[in-house]
């Protein structure tokens, strides 16, 4: 059952959740300009070439990585979503009301186009790789990737991060988020670009002006990560999480 709380604007405008707003945008910012970067890094040592497997390994690698510290250098002051998607998913399961996840997508987006336009800027102009659908590969194939591959990242965040049951497993929560996003991008990455984070397809289509096909990355991931909201909230929670009240949240 969704449980979606709308929340009220004094407490999305409270100095705790400013303060979450300005967590979230830097940790994406710096999650996306290390994975933009390893991208654009990777043209620069092959010339330009073709995305080889141990290219994809290091993306994928680069990706992990940066997600982990990203997730630990915010969880304590706004969680560590760093993703539409996540905080969309938490939102459908109560963790978060509706008013403030609007503003922690703001943030993530704003975050995610500066990454990129200051990529774009430190490596004089070179082109930032945006996220598309592999040749052989249609755009409705790379919904149904990108909902399965979301579905399995915002399922581990409930699992590792989210659930009140979760223990001393809370402890190795950013490495699990991390893990299971650069798993998904070795195996998504080929076909769909392996996003799972409207963010990180957003700031490179900002700073290429080129939104072709972005809507993918929105459709995708929203319905992924409301799924597994749905799913984990309520076979897994159940009456065991009390929803967030509308001025509760902090």
């Amino acid at each position: 059952m969704v449980k979606l709380a709308f929340g009220s604007v004094g407490d999305s405008f409270s100095v705790t959740s400013i303060k979450a707003y300005v967590a979230e945008f830097i940790a994406t910012l710096l999650f996306v300009f290390a994975g933009v970067g390893s991208a654009i890094a990777f043209g620069q040592l092959t010339n330009g070439g073709a995305l080889d497997p141990a290219g994809l390994v290091a993306i994928a690698v680069a990706h992990a990585l940066a997600l982990f510290v990203g997730v630990s250098v915010a969880a304590n002051t706004s969680g560590g979503h760093l993703n539409p998607a996540v905080t969309f998913g938490l939102a459908v399961g109560g963790h978060i009301t509706v008013l403030t996840g609007l503003f922690y997508w703001v943030a993530q987006l704003l975050g995610a186009s500066v990454a990129c336009l200051l990529l774009r800027f430190v490596t004089h102009g070179k082109a930032i790789p945006t996220h598309g659908v592999s040749g052989g590969t249609t755009e409705l194939e790379g919904v149904v990737f990108e909902i399965v591959i979301t579905f399995a990242l915002v399922y581990t965040v409930y699992a590792t991060a989210a659930d009140p049951k979760k223990g001393s497993l809370g402890t190795i929560a950013p490495i699990a988020i991390g893990f299971i996003v650069g798993a998904n991008i070795l195996a998504a990455g080929p076909f769909s670009g392996g996003s799972m984070n409207p963010a990180r397809s957003f700031g490179p289509a900002v700073a290429a002006a080129d939104f072709a096909g972005n809507w993918v990355y929105w459709v995708g991931p929203l319905i992924g990560g409301g799924l597994a909201g749905l799913v984990y909230g309520d076979v897994f929670i159940g009456g065991s999480y009390q929803q967030v009240a509308d001025q509760d949240y902090a």
